[in-house]
């Protein structure tokens, strides 16, 4: 009598190489990341055009500076969000800004809150697990900081050194501040002129206007 045949070994289902896996938590975490600095960005250049409205001569000249600046960084992350296969998102026509800005006083007061909060928008994105991610952040905060000082060059008493009391540092400019005798219409490109005050928490975090 014939042995029975023995069925052929199951074979497992071919997977195609066309299929790529689904992106894990590091790289929605860097998006989201790369996103949110881009927003403050946004922010930070509607911002620096009402600094520059409210400025002139050698406060003037450092306001289109910050501007130019931060305008290249929102250029260069919306390349890299987009080479990386996402979209990056578009600015809101106007920002709400955390109080009214009037004078030149006014103005430097917030292009120092400005550079402050640009530097802790790029934290996250300072401790993302691509090293060329963090050289970028690393670098935007050090020139953020480094802007900050040049509007407010004062730096607070630490704990238990001596210097002036913690929480006393003034908002006001520096010694090149000159009166307030701009006129309506000098803001600088894609700003607004006028400025409505807002509750704190404002930039560069603020969320659009009319959005």
């Amino acid at each position: 009598m014939a042995e029975p045949a023995t069925p052929p070994a199951a074979t497992p289902p071919a997977v195609s190489p066309a299929v790529s896996p689904a992106p894990g938590p590091a790289a929605g975490s860097s998006a989201a990341a790369l996103g949110r600095a881009l927003s403050a960005e946004y922010a930070a250049v509607y911002a620096y055009g009402v600094v520059g409205g409210r400025t002139k001569g050698a406060l003037r000249a450092r306001a289109t500076a910050g501007f130019d600046a931060h305008r290249a960084r929102r250029d260069q992350l919306r390349t890299l969000i987009t080479r990386r296969g996402g979209t990056p998102t578009e600015p809101g026509p106007s920002y709400g800004l955390p109080f009214e800005v009037r004078t030149p006083s006014d103005a430097v007061r917030l292009a120092l809150l400005v550079e402050q909060r640009i530097v802790t928008a790029y934290l996250e994105l300072a401790a993302d697990r691509d090293p060329a991610l963090r050289r970028l952040a690393a670098l935007a905060a050090q020139e953020s900081a480094t802007r900050a000082y040049g509007w407010q060059p004062e730096i607070g008493a630490f704990p238990g050194m001596p210097g002036r009391d913690v929480g006393s540092t003034q908002t006001g400019p520096p010694d090149t501040a000159e009166p307030d005798t701009s006129e309506p219409g000098t803001t600088e490109p894609g700003a607004t002129e006028t400025a409505t005050a807002q509750p704190e928490a404002g930039l560069p975090d603020a969320t659009p206007s009319g959005s």
